[in-house]
């Protein structure tokens, strides 16, 4: 899909890995037992990689990171009717779902700049943080209707994942 599908909020999903190939992922605040890549809306006239580095400052605090690839389609979820009425109300709106644009970036900093207070522009999202391998962020406690993004994220992204001997992407 080149496009967002009609309904659906634009959204970005940042795939963060160290010089392991290790994937960033973090514990929800509001969501009990609950971990995930960081994600986050496209503002109004955004570019969705613009929005991807925007998202993982407000998140993390990382400005040390470079973009290696992005999944060339939106990827859309719908959001169970709960969570749906939740963030419409929230939001002021009426969204389907989200359609995101996923990209992978490698971290180039040192962990001490990792903060998950962010940059202080927004509300903290995340209680916790760890490096984890790409089957155990699939097995992670994601919320089950995001579930199924992670696994074509973690997919698309697979040849990027892979190391040779000397630890160099292949």
């Amino acid at each position: 899909m080149e496009a967002p599908p009609e309904g659906y909020r634009r959204n970005v999903g940042i795939c963060l890995i160290n010089s392991s190939n290790k994937i960033f992922a973090a514990s929800r605040i509001d969501v009990p037992d609950s971990w995930q890549m960081p994600q986050g809306g496209v503002d109004d006239g955004e570019e969705p990689r613009n929005a991807a580095i925007r998202e993982l400052r407000e998140e993390t605090g990382v400005t040390s990171a470079e973009v290696l690839a992005e999944v060339p389609y939106w990827l859309a979820y719908d959001f169970p009717p709960e969570v749906r009425e939740k963030l419409n109300r929230q939001w002021g709106s009426d969204w389907k779902g989200q359609a995101q644009k996923w990209f992978l970036l490698r971290f180039t900093g040192n962990e001490e700049e990792i903060n998950l207070l962010g940059d202080g522009t927004e509300k903290a999202e995340f209680g916790q943080w760890s490096w984890m391998t790409p089957q155990q962020v699939v097995e992670l406690q994601v919320v089950n209707f995001k579930k199924p993004i992670y696994e074509e994220v973690l997919k698309v992204f697979t040849p990027h994942l892979r190391s040779d001997s000397a630890g160099q992407v292949v």
